[in-house]
């Protein structure tokens, strides 16, 4: 579904995720009990991915961490790195829909807090809906609630009013029941500044999230989206993939351009230690000052999707790292990650 574009009547933007960054917020793996036998290699993929980000001066971090033992581990663990510790007491990791979204309002950098639920009540951890007051507080931007459920996995936006996001997600009655996609539409336009929402349907087979944007199809630059595509005769998402393209390509953006589409290969059927379908995708990844970050599953596709996202952003390295330990809690690298826009005041 293509939606009319709109006037906004919101100075507020959410820029898009390649403008430049005055930081990145993330939360240290920590709970033994969650993580189980797949913690200390959640920790190592997650001292990766901050390595990758910081590197050749990309960005700043900060690292939300519940207590100061697990702050001194952490620290151990990203010794030479830029990062700014705050004890701030997280369910569990996944900032990008826990923590506020950070937009520009006439130059100045704001946080948006949104309520969360825990992905439609499925995962109500301690203290995840209290991320997004804390960490705007500890940011020291000015805030603003909104009173409905958003989690920023759900969204993409591509900087100039257009946003990416699902049916299947946005409309589920497990989040905010009393209002249409209309209600969303203006929710967003208020938000985020999005004059143009762009409804895909499905997301991928075995996501909690309930079809979240960030591993279907995400914008890379004005006018362009990436998603993914089958190459084995065994992917499960096969369909749902082909769809996802039918529909990226039949779409315009805010300015009525109409929506180049790139694909990159799928993982393919990437499974837990049960036989289960796994959520893996490879545009779950995160774009930073200097890096973009591609999670792997130590899968054939790997090195295909790697160098296929690298042609996209030649101004960039891009660096495939292993996310398979952070995949079996339920997302990747951009499910872990939440921007903060240079401030342009």
């Amino acid at each position: 579904m293509d939606s009319s574009p709109t006037t906004n009547s919101t100075s507020s933007l959410q820029p898009a995720e390649w403008a430049l960054h005055d930081a990145c917020w993330l939360a240290w793996p920590w709970d033994g009990e969650l993580w189980a036998e797949n913690l200390l290699s959640a920790q190592k993929e997650f001292t990766d991915l901050c390595r990758a980000i910081s590197a050749n001066g990309g960005e700043p971090l900060h690292i939300l961490v519940p207590d100061a033992t697990f702050e001194k581990a952490a620290q151990l663990a990203l010794a030479g790195v830029a990062v700014t510790f705050h004890r701030i007491p997280v369910g569990d990791i996944w900032l990008r829909d826990t923590a506020p979204i950070f937009v520009q309002e006439n130059g100045n950098t704001k946080a948006h807090i949104f309520r969360f639920n825990g992905w439609g009540e499925k995962y109500l951890l301690d203290h995840d809906d209290l991320v997004s007051a804390r960490v705007a507080e500890a940011s020291r931007f000015s805030s603003k609630s909104f009173p409905f459920v958003l989690e920023g996995g759900s969204v993409d936006v591509d900087g100039e009013g257009t946003c990416l996001t699902t049916k299947q997600c946005l409309l589920n009655p497990n989040r905010n029941p009393s209002m249409n996609a209309s209600d969303i539409e203006t929710s967003l336009r208020e938000a985020l500044g999005a004059t143009k929402i762009l409804w895909l349907g499905d997301g991928l087979i075995n996501d909690h999230t309930d079809g979240h944007i960030d591993t279907i199809a995400r914008f890379v630059a004005p006018g362009v989206v990436v998603c993914m595509e089958a190459t084995t005769e065994d992917d499960p998402n096969s369909k749902i993939l082909a769809t996802i393209r039918r529909d990226l390509e039949s779409f315009s953006d805010a300015r009525g351009r109409k929506l180049k589409v790139l694909t990159i290969p799928s993982p393919g059927r990437v499974e837990n230690e049960e036989g289960d379908v796994m959520p893996a995708s490879y545009v779950n990844f995160y774009i930073g000052n200097k890096s973009v970050v591609v999670p792997t599953y130590g899968v054939p596709a790997d090195a295909k999707a790697v160098a296929a996202i690298a042609k996209i952003f030649p101004e960039h390295r891009t660096v495939g790292l292993s996310a398979r330990a952070i995949l079996s809690g339920g997302g990747a690298f951009h499910c872990i990650t939440q921007q903060q826009p240079r401030s342009l005041a």
